[in-house]
């Protein structure tokens, strides 16, 4: 096949999906000096995206937009794409609560743009997907047809779209040398490349997720067994990165459970595809249970530490979004907790998550996260944003009320928190009562 390329000897990269997945990525792509048609059917999105105007929060992604102007091109024209040598279908896919993908979306997607592409161009499918998906779009010759792999993360996403570990590519057949154009624009970020079938490709992320999700569990089972023995996490998991078969790199701090949908999708796609074909999937759902297991540690600690013995109390909460550095909130661990306890009173803040979001009747929001301590009986930090990393514990035993803090993700310096007069609770630890307390 004849490899058609822009004026510059670059190929034109197309990205149908303005969400932050798309967004991101066609960025990114932009950054390395190809020119980049990024389709949305929605004008009114594709006119905000124009004028800089970004749909989602995302750290140095407003100046990887806003430097890079000059080549992204937004359109709500689908006849846009037809300039481009390259289109990625770079959607997100939403899930339910279950983890279940509803591909519809991504189909009537594919469906149209199909429609829109030049003959020679290439489809690169972008968005997280089962195995089988790719293979079973007909409408495109296998030998133009990619998936790839994404791995960005909330909160992280540009800099792991600039600079990627490996590209990992579905193709119809690895053993064919991947299109010229394809391979330019892949090679323009300078990491391994792995090319494999369509099936491995998929899996394989899933596999990432999947042990990923594996050693949160253990982090998580080991961490609270460590509250209750008397041990300390944080000392055991230097031990455990020096370890050449678990690594430095090890994603081994506990938290509230998996969240976001994308650890949820792939485990709910690993148990659907074991009942089809009769293969054990035990350990993924212990994962699952594990999972909702941590997410209610703080709604079972403040009913136990307060709710249980002073009523009416009001409890300060810090944070909203499911993580740091992201506005999402899908299966967030901070609403979750908030909807265990429906006749408490919060005073909520997060940067940028409005307190609307908890949907809670007694729920109210604040500017300012000292502000929210005032008269509070206690403080619950559930997401673990920079900006209360700041805050000093003197300042917050100042502020609050009472002397409450639980501080799953240990944002506070544990012993600050005690020299300060605060009752301090966080996974991992044992607790130890401040002087005079019962």
């Amino acid at each position: 096949m004849k490899a058609s390329v822009s004026a510059q000897g670059r190929p034109v990269v197309g990205f149908a999906g303005m969400t932050h997945l798309g967004i991101v990525s066609a960025a990114s792509v932009a950054d390395k000096g190809f020119r980049t048609v990024c389709y949305s059917s929605d004008a009114e999105l594709t006119g905000r995206l124009t004028k800089g105007q970004l749909p989602v929060i995302e750290p140095g992604l407003d100046d990887l937009v806003s430097g890079n102007a000059e080549r992204l091109v937004f359109s709500s024209d689908l006849g846009s794409l037809a300039a481009c040598d390259l289109v990625y279908i770079a959607t997100d896919v939403p899930t339910d609560d279950t983890g279940r993908s509803d591909l519809g979306p991504i189909k009537a997607l594919i469906e149209n743009v199909v429609g829109a592409l030049k003959p020679d161009a290439l489809l690169v499918i972008l968005c997280q997907v089962p195995p089988g998906f790719t293979r079973a779009i007909d409408s495109v010759a296998p030998g133009q047809l990619y998936y790839q792999v994404e791995t960005l993360v909330f909160g992280r996403a540009v800099a792991r779209a600039m600079h990627p570990e490996r590209t990992i590519i579905g193709c119809a057949d690895p053993s064919v040398p991947l299109d010229a154009r394809f391979n330019a624009l892949l090679a323009a970020f300078g990491c391994p490349l792995l090319p494999m079938r369509y099936e491995s490709a998929e899996l394989a992320k899933i596999a990432i997720n999947c042990c990923l999700v594996s050693s949160i569990s253990v982090a998580n089972t080991l961490s609270e067994l460590c509250e209750a023995i008397g041990a300390d996490w944080s000392e055991i998991v230097p031990a455990l990165k020096l370890d050449a078969r678990i690594g430095k790199q090890a994603y081994l701090a506990p938290g509230l459970g998996i969240a976001g949908g994308n650890l949820e999708r792939d485990l709910a796609t690993v148990i659907q595809l074991s009942e089809r074909h009769g293969t054990n999937s035990d350990v993924v759902r212990a994962w699952l249970t594990n999972s909702r297991h941590r997410r209610d540690w703080a709604a079972a600690e403040i009913r136990r530490v307060l709710l249980s013995r002073k009523l009416g109390a009001t409890v300060a909460v810090w944070g909203l979004a499911y993580k740091e550095n992201t506005h999402s909130t899908k299966n967030s661990p901070s609403l979750a907790t908030l909807s265990r306890l429906p006749d408490t009173r919060f005073v909520v803040h997060d940067p940028v998550v409005p307190a609307s979001a908890a949907a809670h009747p007694h729920a109210t929001g604040v500017d300012d996260p000292l502000q929210a301590l005032a008269g509070a009986d206690a403080l619950m930090i559930l997401t673990p944003w920079p900006q209360y990393r700041v805050i000093s514990p003197t300042d917050i035993a100042n502020a609050l009320g009472g002397r409450i803090v639980l501080d799953p993700y240990g944002v506070l310096d544990r012993r600050e928190a005690r020299v300060a007069g605060l009752d301090y609770y966080s996974l991992g630890l044992p607790h130890e009562p401040i002087a005079g307390s019962n």
